[in-house]
């Protein structure tokens, strides 16, 4: 499966799905459905044993949200959005039967923080980047506040989310956040190597092993997923955040 945006590509069992988005993998609502199918797609595939998720565009892993598809949209279209990068990419890796690693070298804001945290393990190079902007630009990083404290903490993860400053791999690492880090050229390397690791064990162990491991780590996941969409539909139609996003797009400073 190939597009302009999206590769999936299988080999030695191992499905790699390639964002290839220049200039920064910006997500619009046809790139996070083409993840998500190529995701559904691994899921079927039963000689695919893991899947790798990384980047073509140079020193970017995804950027985020392309904010174009929520400026002056409507509350179904914004929603129909949210519906596939919050609700679709959850339930694609939830039922994805084996596991998934984000290889993650450069930059991953926002929505590519959400794309990397879906997958089971995460591999950053060392001059990868971390960051939650949307406070910046009006709205807010709805779905971090579901599983980000549980991860770090409560209080080291209002200060990510609501500073909207950017952080280095090794502070990720250190927060648990990214499984290991590795130079900048060998991330795709190592991250093919693990899935090659997984993809030596037997698959029906993998997969009831997994699910498991995902029931016991879900902690009602699912339905605060539901609940973020609406936080973040109720912050973005406002016109504050309509004024942000606006400014952002024009290159300006937003006349609060």
């Amino acid at each position: 499966m190939t597009d302009a945006t999206v590769r999936y590509e299988v080999a030695n069992g191992i499905a790699r799905i390639v964002l290839d988005r220049p200039p920064v993998n910006a997500l619009d609502l046809d790139m996070i459905r083409r993840i998500v199918a190529a995701l559904e797609r691994a899921a079927k595939d039963d000689t695919v044993r893991a899947v790798v998720l990384t980047s073509v565009v140079p020193n970017r892993f995804c950027a985020g949200l392309d904010l174009k598809i929520l400026l002056g949209k409507s509350e179904t279209k914004v929603r129909d959005f949210l519906h596939e990068l919050y609700i679709r990419l959850h339930d694609a890796q939830y039922n994805l039967g084996k596991p998934s690693i984000a290889a993650v070298a450069g930059a991953a804001r926002g929505g590519g923080m959400t794309l990397a945290i879906s997958c089971d393990v995460i591999i950053a190079g060392a001059g990868a980047t971390f960051g939650y902007p949307e406070i910046d630009v009006g709205v807010i990083p709805a779905i971090h506040f579901a599983h980000l404290p549980r991860i770090i903490g409560r209080h080291r993860a209002f200060e990510l989310l609501f500073s909207g400053r950017s952080f280095d791999a090794e502070k990720a690492c250190r927060l648990g956040l990214v499984s290991r880090i590795v130079p900048d050229t060998e991330v795709e390397t190592a991250a093919l190597a693990l899935a090659k690791t997984f993809g030596a064990k037997s698959p029906t162990i993998m997969r009831l092993g997994r699910a498991a491991f995902i029931r016991q780590n879900d902690l009602d996941y699912r339905r605060s997923i539901a609940a973020a969409v609406e936080d973040f539909i109720n912050v973005t139609m406002t016109d504050a955040a309509q004024e942000g996003l606006r400014a952002f797009v024009e290159k300006r400073s937003p006349r609060n």
